[in-house]
């Protein structure tokens, strides 16, 4: 199963669509979690993504705006959308009858 974390990072992603690399990810999950997201969290958390092949990555072209620096690009899988709607399901059914929940 997924983490909160980990699922942040696969819907800012697949959110992102072909605008989804590391720095771009790291702002929508800022602003979605209204939490700061490191650098070392994030590129950790993407790693390990990659590990469980829920991700794939790729180095885009060199930029200028980025000193020449390529982005670190990231596609979600297959794999990695099965894992989001299983995390999204379990949260939503774990949720019902709370305070917090909306009423179905």
């Amino acid at each position: 199963m997924l983490g909160a974390f980990e699922y942040l990072i696969l819907t800012a992603a697949s959110q992102l669509g072909d605008h989804a690399y590391g720095a771009a990810i790291r702002e929508r999950v800022e602003s979605v979690a209204a939490h700061p997201c490191t650098p070392g969290a994030l590129y950790t958390t993407l790693d390990r993504l990659e590990q469980k092949g829920f991700i794939e990555t790729w180095l885009g072209d060199a930029t200028p705006e980025r000193g020449g620096r390529a982005k670190r690009m990231v596609r979600v899988t297959s794999a990695g959308v099965a894992a989001a709607r299983a995390f999204y399901s379990t949260i939503t059914r774990a949720s019902v009858g709370t305070k917090w929940a909306r009423p179905a």
